[in-house]
């Protein structure tokens, strides 16, 4: 019993002492459940002999990483090794430099863009007013068709052959584009692309004979050459790279018969036309007259005849007759569907649509058609009224020649307007309605030619060579008896 008794008394005596050294507690853990905790201190150890552990090691080598971070993007050696943060210096301002360098690379596309999107606005505004002030011109008025008059017997002019010549099938050509619609009209059916209905020109170099002492140049046979280019005046700006001159062979008063008229063609307002006393002056660039145009005028195809400068109107397929004694318009006509404005020029461009010309026997138009899809169209014109006459259809393509003149009613062809040596390759005669291929030498002494025409009162080649107004002399052939 008392052995008993005393195990009891050491057991409450041993609880008493670990009360009072364990403790119990009772909270919450981080996510928020209830936790008891129960801590009771060693008996043995005093202190524990590791006091910061693992934990302590990690964080002590973490914090190590984030200095030297620290360190490499600031540029300084805090508890870093000393050369960390002098190696990433050059690398960050590289960096930093690239991206200054492209900030203005975008800086400055985003002007230009800014730059183009104003012009573009710009020249929306143009075109929305352009568009506004067409609306409101009101239409040209409408003119009927006449019917071509029939060729004068025993006059100068041209006489269609018998029933079975091949001219016939040509001299109703004009009649059946009658009847497409009115002349006025400005509107042509579309150009369906296909098979052309003409051939090409290919023509080969040939021997042209000299001619004899004995022939003289009267006549009006076939071309037989063309003399050296001779220079009389270069234009004075830009205007005069492009231009027409001209002499009157039927001059009427108040103009003498050796006055010389020229036209520079490039600007956006062509109205002036100048006039010289003669020759001379005109290579000292003193003009003694000086008319402004009603109308505008349209690249190099303008001619003179009997006291009138006739002419093509700025963007449009009118014919202008200027009376130069009242200076005012005494006639005026739609050519009928011919192309304008580029539609069917000659192959060095600047909208020659129409080219008008004078010789022996009147007032001619060369130009194309959509009917003739391209080839060119001669046509006869009274040089009153400016009616189509008659008109003989081409096989050669307008856009494939450089240029071209009529003579005594045959119309001839220019290969090249740049090459310095160049033939003329091509004859069709209005009198037979045949055409045929030659290769008489040409030349382009300023290798740009915008501009070939007979003068009749002088009978020579007047061309407008890159600035210059050029002469070339001619000779004929006798012509054929019939």
């Amino acid at each position: 019993m008392f052995p008993l008794l005393l195990l009891c008394m050491c057991g409450l005596l041993l609880r008493g002492d670990a009360q009072d050294r364990a403790a119990l507690w009772r909270g919450n853990d981080r996510s928020g459940r209830c936790q008891y905790t129960f801590t009771v201190p060693s008996p043995i150890e005093a202190s524990c002999p590791q006091t910061g552990g693992p934990e302590v090691e990690g964080l002590k080598a973490r914090l190590g990483l984030l200095e030297v971070l620290v360190s490499r993007l600031t540029g300084g050696d805090t508890g870093s090794p000393q050369g960390a943060g002098d190696r990433a210096q050059p690398e960050l301002q590289e960096a930093l430099n690239r991206a200054t360098g492209e900030r203005n690379l975008l800086q400055g596309e985003k002007r230009r863009l800014e730059g183009e999107l104003e012009g573009l606005q710009r020249r929306m505004e143009e075109m929305r007013r352009e568009m506004e002030r067409l609306r409101n011109r009101p239409c040209p008025p409408q003119t009927p068709v006449v019917p071509p008059n029939p060729p004068l017997q025993g006059s100068g002019l041209m006489r269609p052959t018998g029933g079975s010549s091949p001219m016939s099938h040509l001299m109703t050509r004009p009649r059946q584009g009658d009847r497409q619609g009115d002349s006025s009209s400005l509107r042509d059916s579309a150009w369906q692309n296909g098979s052309p209905g003409f051939q090409e020109l290919k023509a080969e170099v040939t021997e042209v004979p000299a001619p004899d002492g004995s022939e003289v140049n009267t006549g009006c046979g076939e071309l037989v050459s063309v003399g050296e280019p001779v220079s009389h005046r270069k234009a004075d700006n830009i205007e005069g790279k492009y231009g027409v001159w001209m002499q009157d062979p039927e001059g009427v008063s108040p103009y003498g018969p050796n006055m010389v008229w020229r036209i520079d063609t490039i600007g956006a307002d062509v109205r002036k036309l100048f006039g010289y006393e003669d020759m001379e002056q005109l290579s000292k660039g003193f003009p003694s007259k000086v008319l402004l145009l009603p109308e505008q005028v349209e690249s190099t195809g303008a001619t003179l005849y009997r006291g009138s400068l006739y002419y093509q109107r700025r963007r449009s397929r009118t014919l202008i007759r200027y009376d130069l004694a009242s200076e005012s318009v005494a006639a005026r006509r739609d050519l009928p569907h011919a192309g304008f404005h580029g539609q069917f020029p000659y192959s060095w461009g600047g909208y020659t649509d129409i080219d008008l010309g004078v010789d022996e026997q009147g007032l001619w138009a060369v130009y194309s058609t959509n009917k003739a899809k391209g080839a060119i169209v001669i046509s006869q014109l009274d040089p009153h009224s400016l009616e189509v006459k008659k008109s003989w259809e081409t096989n050669i393509r307008k856009s494939s020649v450089a240029n071209s003149f009529i003579i005594c009613g045959k119309l001839y062809t220019v290969a090249s307007y740049t090459s310095p040596d160049t033939i003329i390759n091509y004859m069709y005669d209005t009198e037979t309605s045949q055409g045929k291929a030659m290769a008489i030498p040409f030349k382009n002494k300023h290798r740009y030619n915008s501009m070939i025409d007979y003068n009749l009162a002088q009978r020579k080649l007047f061309a407008w060579d890159n600035f210059y107004m050029v002469s070339y002399d001619l000779r004929l052939g006798r012509q054929q008896a019939n």
